[in-house]
């Protein structure tokens, strides 16, 4: 098929993310097969991975070592598109050949199948809703002084069962002064919801909400009595002024290398401390890791956060219906905020950009949409021989991989952070602004409802939970692989095999049908992916990685509760699939008002054998959010985390070979009024030895001069000389600049100059937070992209 467009760069590596001129040339050639006149909304324009068969054995046969190697061809390069008639209940996907610049497929999808919602839609969901004539008149009944102004909140509208087959919003209201945009709307929720419909683009109805500690609707809305604002932003809070500057400088630039392999640009290879592996970045998942490998050593196939579910727990209508899919119904990728400088990311820092696409199949650059650094995580490990007093001693060096979101109210910081001692963890800190709901003012805050807190005068936040669904497609020394959990026992007490009753065992299981289990504290439940084909050397087990996550507590909403049809990750904490291509999303592919009956728990309902196959494994965390005085106006984080530890998979602690730390290398600093310390002070003291030993004691106490036991003595006139700090100076960063998306080859970050960005690049924190979307310009700082 022809097309007006420029042949875009063809990317080697099949797991590259799509370039801009690849999103413009997809948006072309499916326009094309349609009449001009039809208009197409566009919900995303993303890569469509290769069939993971084809995949493999294009990889095996050395991968972009043999794109001239016709025996095994490369995987075709193709783009997927979910997109609507424009102002039409008429969804489709897509699939596009960019080889052949031809459309695969293209599947008109059923009733009650809705897209994810986007920035441009949003807008005009809120718009429509505070122009609308009948809710004007509703907003003059509060009699609202002149200086206050309504806010919309434009929320999926959820499911119940009754009306909801149409693409629908729900849209709640807040006000704030009129003089400060970014001003804590969520102080001041207003009892009005608008129903938008998502076709017409016309408000449907309004619903009044209910204010009480029961169900009782009011008929009327009531004047709004006043109350105090409460602010996050720095300008309205007296700060503290005892905070002095902790800078994270790394003279030599950092340790890891990011190159470009290919001719796209948007491939990128990171390697770091014998780790090695490739980034991606979408619209729905954000951050994806594909081809992960440790000393070169395969682990893991992909490994990316699949989904996420927020459910409410307050009872009443229409708050019923509130349970977000952050990812599913908006997007990580369409929702990463452009990172900046000294606020997000600290130290020495490389940042990546990625392409999406907009509503019109437009490219958007979504700058500095992911940040990469390291990190001082405390001692690696440590041991000190009391007889000599030697100490041996490394740091933690980490790598970090983050992303932020923001998701209307909510902020999730997404890390992928890795360590030298062959292990990976993924970790989210929620924070961000709690949704907030009307309660009457007159009621005294004893009466508020049991499934919420008051968090302001006036102001109710209801209980809910933040649920996760991290998706691993293991490759543990290859692609077939096993799930198995291991239960602590007690051994029974036996003359012979436990006369004193201390006696405990481990007694593994391996899951040899798809299913979904649940972690057991009492019995020390572990869950392991192992590869029985390739055993230890030392001790013979079959290598493999454990999973360790914080058991926390499941879907709350009943089993015939749309909450709980729909999450259909949110019962189990580890579930594991037999892999399918396409299976990419733990609740579903299309998530807006669904109704369940797609996700994992719909794929392990199939029983397929999983042991010694290729397997997923997907593991749920979370919190449940009982919201607290101190979470408002903005909530402190909450950490979160899922390890996956090596187990008898090396010889012996992986990390053994990282160097000592020493003082030359750290270059830690005496606080000033401190008392000097000789290098012997952090020593213990050696016990008498006899004279025939003396030497080797002598060895070992030098040798412990050399290292992190011993405290450099402390030098005043050195630290007169070191000038003070200015207040500008402070978390100040080196890094190295993004590369451009067309260029070949990364600047490597372990240069010995570092250079600093230029401020419409990587803007630095204090400014306002601009207003998110697409129509962005360079500069503006601490927005979402």
């Amino acid at each position: 098929m022809a097309s007006s467009c420029a042949d875009p760069p063809r990317p080697h590596y099949p797991f590259s993310p799509l370039t801009n001129k690849e999103i413009k040339l997809s948006a072309e050639i499916l326009r094309a097969t349609y009449p001009p006149t039809i208009d197409l909304h566009f919900k995303a324009i993303t890569l469509h991975e290769p069939a993971k068969e084809d995949m493999i054995a294009w990889m095996a046969a050395g991968g972009e070592h043999s794109v001239t190697d016709s025996s095994v061809p490369r995987p075709p390069r193709r783009s997927y598109i979910p997109y609507y008639i424009r102002n039409t209940e008429r969804f489709f996907e897509a699939v596009i050949n960019l080889d052949t610049r031809s459309v695969e497929s293209n599947i008109r999808l059923g009733e009650g199948v809705h897209g994810p919602a986007d920035w441009a839609e949003i807008a005009v969901v809120e718009k429509v809703a505070l122009e609308d004539e009948g809710v004007k008149r509703e907003l003059e009944k509060l009699d609202f002084p002149k200086d206050m102004v309504v806010v919309c909140d434009a929320w999926i509208y959820g499911s119940d069962g009754i009306d909801d087959l149409r693409r629908q919003f729900q849209c709640f209201l807040y006000a704030r002064p009129a003089n400060e945009p970014d001003s804590c709307h969520y102080a001041f929720p207003l009892p009005i919801s608008p129903v938008i419909d998502g076709e017409t683009k016309t408000v449907t109805r309004i619903d009044l909400l209910p204010t009480g500690n029961d169900f009782t609707v009011p008929t009327e809305v009531k004047p709004w009595k006043p109350q105090t604002t409460n602010e996050y932003l720095p300008e309205y809070n007296k700060l503290r002024t005892d905070l002095k500057p902790l800078q994270v400088v790394q003279p030599k630039g950092a340790s890891f290398t990011i190159t470009s392999p290919d001719h796209s640009g948007t491939g990128k290879i990171l390697e770091w401390q014998k780790w090695r592996f490739r980034i991606g970045f979408n619209s729905r998942e954000g951050m994806v890791l594909y081809d992960v490998s440790y000393d070169n050593r395969s682990l893991f196939y992909r490994l990316a956060l699949s989904d996420m579910n927020i459910p409410y727990g307050d009872p009443r209508a229409p708050y019923h219906k509130k349970a977000a899919f952050d990812l599913g119904d908006v997007g990580a990728g369409l929702c990463a905020n452009n990172l900046t400088l000294g606020c997000d990311c600290l130290g020495s820092i490389h940042y990546l950009s990625g392409w999406l696409a907009d509503d019109r199949g437009e490219p958007i650059d979504m700058k500095n949409c992911i940040c990469i650094h390291e990190q001082d995580a405390g001692i690696g490990w440590k041991h000190t021989n009391y007889r000599t007093g030697r100490a041996a001693l490394v740091r933690n060096r980490e790598l970090v991989l983050q992303s932020i979101i923001t998701v209307s109210n909510y902020e999730y910081i997404l890390a992928w952070i890795f360590n030298q001692a062959g292990e990976v963890t993924y970790e989210v800190r929620a924070t961000g602004i709690l949704s907030t709901s009307p309660f009457d003012p007159d009621l005294p805050p004893e009466e508020a409802p049991d499934w919420g807190t008051i968090v302001h005068p006036g102001v109710l936040a209801a209980h809910h939970q933040h649920i996760f669904s991290l998706r691993i497609d293991p490759a543990i020394d290859g692609h077939k692989n096993s799930l198995i959990y291991e239960d602590t026992e007690v051994l029974p007490r036996d003359p012979v095999k436990n006369p004193h009753g201390v006696g405990y065992i481990t007694k593994q299981t391996t899951v040899t049908e798809s299913c979904g289990l649940n972690t057991h504290v009492e019995r020390n439940r572990r869950f392991m992916i192992q590869n029985h084909s390739v055993r230890n050397p030392i001790n013979h087990k079959p290598v493999g990685y454990k999973i360790v996550s914080t058991p926390f507590q499941k879907m709350l909403a009943d089993h015939d509760s749309w909450h709980w049809r729909r999450a259909e990750f949110a019962d189990k904490s580890v579930y594991v699939t037999k892999y399918r291509d396409g299976e990419l999303y733990a609740a579903g592919k299309f998530t807006n008002q669904s109704r369940g009956g797609d996700g994992v728990r719909t794929y392990a309902s199939r029983k397929d054998p999983v042991a010694d196959e290729d397997i997923v494994v997907w593991v749920q965390f979370g919190l449940n959010h009982i919201p607290r005085i101190e979470d408002f106006p903005v909530m402190p984080v909450e950490i979160l985390r899922v390890s996956l530890k090596p187990v008898n998979f090396f010889t012996a602690n992986p990390a053994i070979d990282v160097p000592p730390s020493t003082q030359s290398f750290n270059r830690s600093t005496l606080l000033a009024g401190a008392p000097p310390s000789s290098t012997h002070t952090a020593q213990m003291t050696a016990p008498s030895m006899p004279k025939s030993n003396s030497s080797l004691t002598e060895k070992s106490m030098a040798a412990t001069e050399t290292t992190c036991c011993s405290v450099n003595t402390y030098d005043e006139d050195t630290e007169r000389q070191q000038p003070k700090q200015s207040a500008k100076n402070h978390n100040q960063n080196h890094h190295q600049p993004p590369s451009s998306p067309t260029t070949t080859t990364d600047t490597t970050a372990n240069s010995e100059k570092e250079s600093v960005m230029h401020n419409e690049e990587a803007p630095t924190c204090g400014c306002r937070k601009k207003k998110s979307g697409f129509g962005k310009k360079a500069g503006e700082c601490c927005h979402v992209s």
